[in-house]
């Protein structure tokens, strides 16, 4: 078994940590107003937003891929200008991988954080406002410190989800080892080639990491539910 795991290349899974690692920061920042607005919205507009937002859920992967691929590459408008004002490619890098990331992952940040505001007591927000706070600093300084299990299950869902992605990636980036090669795409290429053995092992692990991630965010969550029946006591 020692010698199996020192033949294993780890350098997909640093490729999918490092993915997972920027799409989340920059998701994070992207979803907190949208995620806030959406839960304090009473638009006859809102279900329209959130079926937009929520739409990677109940897509094909390859679908997205598909139109991803088609708005990076040089035939579309996006990439054309990219490519000829500034010399960069967006497509078959990790820049594409990065974007393309980004549209599938939206929803997993959205809705938890969505989640989080919406349990938050109103009286809350309306006394950080009556004090003369305004709704940046009111989202930083009352509302995340007081959903912290929602913000945790927002970062980490997005984080083990951009990990996992396979037909998005694959599309978008394809494979290009030290580049854009990540550990599902990794994986598939072992099962094609019937290298069964490395297969079970990549796959082995990613479970392992996907298993402990989620128990830790669950015992974490467990923890904060507790504190919280505490007080309400």
């Amino acid at each position: 078994m020692i010698e199996l795991l020192k033949n294993i290349e780890f350098e997909p899974f640093l490729i999918s940590f490092k993915l997972a690692g920027i799409t989340t920061l920059i998701l994070f920042f992207i979803s907190l107003p949208l995620a806030w607005f959406l839960s304090q919205s009473k638009s006859k507009l809102k279900p329209f937003f959130e079926a937009i937002t929520a739409l990677p859920i109940v897509l094909p992967p390859s679908v997205i891929g598909f139109y991803i691929l088609w708005a990076l590459s040089y035939n579309s408008p996006i990439g054309a200008f990219f490519e000829s004002t500034f010399g960069i490619k967006l497509v078959f890098n990790f820049t594409g991988l990065i974007i393309a990331s980004c549209f599938y992952s939206l929803p997993f940040m959205v809705q938890p954080l969505q989640g989080g505001f919406e349990g938050l007591n109103k009286n809350m927000l309306e006394a950080s406002y009556i004090s003369g706070k305004n709704k940046l600093t009111t989202i930083f300084k009352v509302a995340l410190p007081n959903m912290k299990p929602a913000l945790l299950t927002a970062l980490i869902i997005t984080f083990s989800h951009t990990v996992g992605e396979f037909g998005v990636v694959l599309m978008v980036g394809g494979s290009i080892p030290g580049q854009t090669k990540v550990a599902s795409v990794a994986i598939y290429e072992f099962v094609e080639i019937m290298d069964y053995t490395n297969a079970h092992i990549y796959s082995a692990i990613m479970i392992t990491l996907s298993f402990l991630t989620l128990l830790g965010v669950y015992i974490f969550n467990g923890k904060q539910k507790k504190v919280f029946s505490g007080f309400d006591k």
